[in-house]
């Protein structure tokens, strides 16, 4: 079941970070952008916490880069214009671990979350908090995981902290499990090992479709 073989999300490096800053956005109402990429993986990822975070009462903006005009990942003029929309906050999904430079356009501006899943080659860019099972220094075994996978357990840690600032007292709590249909999409497509927490996944995502 996904019970018995969800990991605790804080196993992954940056996640509490993570967590903690996109808490911090719900609670102040602040405008958030998610820059995504035009896969399906980056499709599902996106869509996943764009709609977490307006259930959360977040007004969020959704950037998805021109594949042939802008390329793969966050390019500079997308970030300042994001930046000059009014986020406070930019979060990455399938994409940003490599693009250190462009994210630097938000300096000063904008704080960013990435969660990506690639592999990380170089030094991690100099982010609020950068959540991704592939790079060098996670230990977390969870090598396999989408971009959405890791978004679901971003999503998990964000209500965990939300509930221990009692965020939930007077209003209910967004039910994840809805949300599963879009990583079991996410999973598949993008070809991960149907093998452990992936299985899980995908199962319970045919459940919600």
């Amino acid at each position: 079941t996904l019970r018995a073989l969800l990991p605790d999300p804080s196993c992954l490096l940056d996640m509490d970070a993570a967590a903690a800053r996109l808490a911090d956005a719900v609670q102040a109402g602040e405008s958030v952008a998610v820059f995504g990429d035009y896969d399906v993986d980056g499709a599902c990822s996106g869509a996943l916490m764009v709609r977490l975070l307006r259930e959360l009462g977040c007004e969020v903006t959704h950037y998805v880069p021109d594949r042939l005009a802008e390329g793969y990942g966050p390019n500079p003029q997308a970030i300042r214009t994001l930046c000059e929309r009014g986020a406070t906050l930019i979060v990455t999904v399938d994409c940003g671990i490599a693009a250190a430079e462009a994210l630097s356009a938000a300096e000063g501006r904008a704080d960013v979350v990435i969660l990506d899943h690639h592999k990380a080659e170089g030094p991690v860019p100099p982010v609020r908090a950068a959540v991704n099972p592939n790079r060098l220094d996670c230990t977390s075994g969870l090598r396999n995981l989408c971009a959405a996978g890791v978004a679901f357990l971003a999503g998990v840690a964000l209500l965990r902290e939300l509930r221990r600032r009692g965020a939930f007292a007077h209003r209910a709590e967004p039910d994840l499990k809805r949300l599963l249909d879009l990583v079991a999409l996410a999973t598949v497509c993008d070809v991960m090992p149907l093998t452990g927490l992936n299985r899980a996944l995908v199962a319970q995502g045919l459940k919600v479709m």
